[in-house]
């Protein structure tokens, strides 16, 4: 995985943490066979489903914003290929984990550093067999040889993703789950990862139209200090519930609360124009994107126009052909000016996202 974003691919071993690892979507991979994956749904995962062994051939799994992780065993890596279609189908947008954008590569560092010792575990278990065989017997040595190759073929995935989860543990602060927010804070989560995916999704970012908005860098970012605030204020809310329960009827706390609740409302109100920002700027992708399948409609029109041409000149005067082909042109040149224009919008509503402050430089860690 790459710093700051989701990669498009999802390599075929190991277990990845949705929001954190790899983006919610639908994935495939061309080669499935002998394979598995589980997804752990359900609140921390504790619910799991999963498919194995997967037949020959291609195979799709789809990942969605609620689930907890994917764990995947296939010869080949998983291709993003469009985003969850549950999101879409009617039901509320599930809001998923949030981290910050610096530690997937954190992480990949920090396993990259154990990756050498543990495939040294099967050499050391065969070494201690060597070491143990003239006194031991050649039994011996043949069961330790037979473990080393079990630990060859299990120990790297399993100990590096046990590695990988026990070092995002230790950095508990720098990422969010949805029970970390109350309901008001996760409703306006859900709302800028919808707008966040619908942009990231878009044919005319995939396809990097929108050049004017680093969107692999900023979208990560804006979701992880939306997340931050809101979180805050899903404490400070609580907060301020226990300290009413508590103090009854009393006018003196209720007035010294006051400027407190005021001063919250201010914050909600401002991350709210935050995630309203995102929502322009989805909208303004997904006309985009209607532009951009229209533009390519006609082309595919204009393609075919020289038969169009033949016929014209075959059947009529060449005084009623060149109308009709100006008018295609001339439709062809508008919905171009249109598609321009729609973009130049879309990347306008970008940059009315507040730019994000350069990340501090995280210290260096020592292997655990």
């Amino acid at each position: 995985m790459t710093s700051g974003a989701w990669s498009e691919t999802v390599p075929g071993v190991g277990t990845f943490f949705v929001g954190i690892d790899v983006a919610p979507g639908r994935y495939r991979c061309e080669e499935g066979k002998g394979g598995w994956w589980v997804r752990f749904t359900g609140p921390g995962g504790g619910e799991p489903v999963g498919s194995w062994p997967l037949p020959a051939g291609p195979a799709e799994i789809e990942i969605l914003p609620s689930d907890f992780a994917f764990e995947t065993h296939v010869a080949t890596s998983w291709l993003r290929i469009g985003a969850a279609r549950a999101a879409g189908d009617g039901r509320a947008f599930a809001p998923r984990p949030v981290a910050d954008p610096t530690l997937r590569a954190e992480l990949d560092v920090l396993v990259a550093r154990r990756r050498p010792l543990v495939w040294l575990a099967p050499l050391t278990v065969l070494g201690i067999g060597l070491l143990g065989s003239p006194v031991l017997g050649s039994l011996w040595l043949i069961g330790l040889a037979m473990m080393a190759v079990m630990v060859a073929l299990g120990t790297p995935s399993v100990s590096l993703d046990l590695q990988r989860a026990r070092e995002l543990e230790r950095r508990r602060d720098r990422y969010l789950v949805p029970e970390d927010l109350d309901a008001p804070a996760r409703g306006l989560l859900a709302r800028a990862q919808e707008a966040i995916d619908a942009v990231r999704d878009s044919q005319v970012n995939r396809e990097g139209m929108l050049d004017r908005v680093d969107n692999a860098v900023t979208l990560p970012r804006q979701e992880w200090e939306i997340a931050q605030v809101l979180a805050k204020q899903s404490r400070l809310r609580a907060d301020q519930e226990e300290m009413a329960a508590t103090a009854g009827d009393m006018p003196e706390v209720a007035a010294a609360l006051a400027p407190l609740r005021a001063k919250l409302d201010a914050s909600v109100a401002a991350v709210t124009r935050r995630v309203e920002a995102l929502e322009r700027y989805a909208g303004r992708a997904r006309a985009a994107d209607e532009a951009l399948a229209a533009h390519r409609r006609l082309e595919a029109i204009a393609a075919r126009a020289h038969e169009y041409d033949e016929l014209l000149a075959d059947t009529v005067r060449d005084d009623l052909a060149l109308p009709a082909i100006e008018r295609l042109t001339e439709q062809g040149d508008e919905l171009v000016r249109t598609l321009r224009h729609r973009l130049a919008e879309a990347a306008e509503a970008g940059g009315e996202l507040p730019p994000p402050p350069p990340p501090p430089a995280a210290p260096e860690s020592a292997p655990g």
